[in-house]
């Protein structure tokens, strides 16, 4: 995977080296950071195309860390983290992580899952971009507008975004939404899509508790409302 960058921040060394091997060899540029201050400011310097990013820091922990990189970017981001509470991985993807691998992990995996990311990023094959009313969705260079105002999505929610925007009208279930923004290989819950869901909500809609874009089908799914239907 020629041209993709990867920060990886940790405070073990072990641990940054044996995943830094793994991707390495898969033929990533690997940079790597071991406290939280540090990997902001790599972050800033080399803007990578993807961020692994341990929970447990030094200085800035990895939720202040996820905070500031996703006020200043959409770069995906997969979380590690030693906790295994639904509500502390739930907290992870409200902060904008993409995606969470639970302490201890195969390194293997882990790259299976960086390799997974890339390939469901969106790429230039399919329409260059697509208009829903006031929503304008720009596959070529990953950028949302509503009202001619960018919004910043996690590579999450623009995955969902773009499913939602090929078919208008359609229900997903959250299976399917899994599939579309994770890959069948996923072994997280299926919570997990009301979270992304919520904080997408969050980003396009007046108000998210009265939702005009994607809405919820009860016992069903989600859908992205059509324009005859989007103010009911």
């Amino acid at each position: 995977m020629p041209n993709k960058t990867i920060l990886v921040v940790d405070d073990d060394a072990r641990t940054v080296d044996l995943v830094k091997l793994y991707l390495e060899r898969d033929g990533y540029n690997v940079i790597t950071a071991y406290e939280g201050r540090e990997a902001v400011a790599k972050f800033r310097q080399n803007n990578p195309n993807l961020v692994v990013l341990d929970l447990m820091l030094p200085g800035l922990d990895g939720m202040e860390i996820c905070r500031i990189l996703r006020e200043e970017s959409d770069v995906p981001i997969i979380m590690l983290t030693a906790r295994t509470r639904d509500e502390d991985k739930l907290d992870g993807l409200d902060t904008g992580a993409d995606d969470y691998v639970t302490k201890p992990f195969s390194p293997g995996e882990l790259a299976a899952r960086v390799r997974a990311i890339f390939r469901r990023l969106p790429s230039e094959r399919g329409p260059a971009q697509i208009r829903h009313g006031n929503l304008l969705m720009n596959f070529l260079k990953r950028e949302v507008y509503l009202d001619d105002r960018r919004i910043n999505l996690t590579a999450v929610e623009f995955k969902l975004l773009a499913a939602f925007l090929k078919e208008p009208g359609r229900v997903f279930d959250r299976m399917e939404l899994i599939d579309k923004a994770f890959g069948y290989d996923f072994e997280g819950f299926d919570r997990a899509i009301d979270v992304h869901i919520f904080n997408l909500r969050r980003k396009l809609e007046p108000n998210p508790k009265r939702p005009e874009y994607i809405k919820t089908v009860y016992g069903a799914g989600y859908k992205l409302a059509e324009l005859q239907d989007a103010k009911k």
